[in-house]
């Protein structure tokens, strides 16, 4: 297996070589030569197996410059019932016959990012440690993926996080479990800003190729393609235990809702559909911020401007534009990377493209992707119903595939919606929904009265440029 630029300006590298870094030298994003094809019977062989090991069978096709001895003990070190909270990994809870909940969320940062955050961390160290090397890990979040990587990279050695954040445009919850980590090795930067510009600053930085060189820059947002292998894993787990659920064969279609923002959850679906799981449907929630649903409603993506993201009780997809998405543009182009690079260069001239009138655009159809948008009254609905109806508590994101997912509800087929995160993240809008606050989970009941650490600053990309330096004394 090696990995080319969506964009052609890279040549062929293997695993552990893009591994830390973020953005190919050209601009684009780091994708698989080739996706493996699986059979019916690896499927079957597949089925019962732990979550750990599955998660090795299927990581282990995308990675083949670590040795597979190693790579086990990786990832058994990481799919643990002591940092998952459950044998399960990421247990299945059936609403009612045909239409479940996967608990993605059961991580020490309580997201579905720990799942792939844990893995990458033990990744890094051990890549690291071949070398001796070091790296400065410059990320952006708009609420879950900042903490899950500072968890998952606090304490390893030879790494450093600098994380951008917006300022005052998380949750309290969010940014407690970030701001209040101590860690010599973490270091929180809070944006005067929207998540774009956090994004726009990292894309920045890391296109600077001799700062990137000279300070070791790599990144762990969702850019990173092995956080996207990682989230294979679990479309394979919650296709086994939905067919169980329903007593059907290896074979039979199951349908994913999942809300999106940055299009990296659902292009693990995606890539797991192109593997051969059989996946009818990927069903692509979006919240007020519906770049996404623009798209694959009409064929038009358009860019938007900072000042039109609208701040949501999601606040995880509120952005403007989707930093995963390029990599589904070049399978929907068949691999033309000179059409890649003409169409992300109208986007940053022109702030889009539009696909209609294009054979491109009748290729959609061939993906499986539908979308849909739900709004905050909708997900204040969603969660009051799925409490009262089923008993369980959903966050806000959650409550958003949960909604679109039910206008695309088929009776023959099973629905899996992805779970994102847990209530206690999103407090103030659970309280709105149901009139009472979420429980928080045993272990982080003083985590917002803890004292915080994290440096504030305007949007600009020499100021962090300035940061990272001082605190990596180059």
């Amino acid at each position: 297996m090696r990995y080319v630029s969506t964009r052609g300006g890279m040549a062929p590298r293997p695993f552990c070589e893009i591994l830390l870094e973020g953005l190919a030298p050209d601009g684009g994003l780091v994708v698989p030569d080739h996706y493996p094809k699986l059979d019916p019977a690896t499927l079957e062989r597949w089925r019962p197996l732990a979550y750990a090991d599955l998660a090795f069978e299927v990581i282990r096709l995308f990675v083949d410059d670590i040795p597979e001895d190693d790579l086990r003990a990786l990832v058994d070190r990481t799919y643990t019932r002591e940092i998952f909270r459950t044998e399960a990994i990421t247990p299945l809870t059936t609403l009612e016959p045909g239409f479940h909940l996967l608990r993605l969320s059961n991580g020490p940062t309580l997201a579905f990012k720990d799942i792939a955050m844990q893995l990458l961390g033990n990744l890094f160290e051990h890549v690291l440690a071949r070398t001796g090397a070091e790296l400065n890990i410059l990320g952006a979040t708009s609420g879950d993926t900042g903490s899950a990587a500072e968890y998952a990279m606090r304490g390893k050695r030879g790494v450093r996080v600098f994380m951008l954040s917006p300022h005052g445009k998380m949750s309290a919850f969010q940014a407690a479990q970030m701001y209040s980590l101590q860690d010599p090795n973490i270091f929180n930067i809070a944006i005067r800003g929207v998540f774009d510009e956090c994004q726009d600053i990292v894309k920045a930085v890391s296109g600077d190729a001799q700062f990137k060189a000279r300070h070791r820059i790599g990144t762990v947002n969702s850019i990173n393609w092995a956080r996207i292998v990682a989230q294979v894993v679990y479309y394979f787990r919650g296709y086994f235990a939905a067919i169980a659920e329903s007593g059907e064969e290896v074979g039979a279609p199951v349908s994913f809702a999942v809300p999106s923002g940055n299009f990296g959850n659902i292009f693990a679906g995606h890539i797991a559909r192109m593997m051969g799981l059989p996946i009818r449907a990927l069903i692509l929630a979006t919240n007020e911020n519906d770049v996404l649903h623009e798209f694959f409603s009409t064929g038009r993506y358009r860019v938007r401007a900072s000042a039109e993201v609208v701040q949501t009780s999601s606040p995880s997809m509120d952005i403007a534009k989707a930093s995963n998405f390029e990599r589904f543009v070049y399978d929907l182009v068949g691999g033309a990377a000179g059409v890649v690079a003409a169409l992300w260069r109208q986007v940053e001239e022109e702030g889009g493209f539009d696909l209609v009138g294009t054979p491109y655009l009748a290729n959609l159809q061939e993906f499986g992707f539908v979308s849909g948008r739900s709004t905050h009254a909708d997900r204040l609905a969603t969660i009051r119903d799925v409490q009262q109806r089923y008993g369980v508590l959903v966050d806000t994101h959650t409550a958003d595939g949960i909604k679109v997912a039910r206008d695309y509800r088929d009776p023959a087929t099973p629905m899996v919606c992805l779970e994102t995160a847990q209530p206690v993240k999103f407090a103030e809008a659970i309280r709105e929904a149901i009139g009472r606050a979420p429980d928080v989970p045993p272990g982080y009941e003083s985590l917002e009265s803890l004292p915080q650490r994290v440096e504030v600053m305007d949007p600009s990309v020499d100021a962090v440029k300035a940061f990272i330096a001082r605190h990596t004394g180059d």
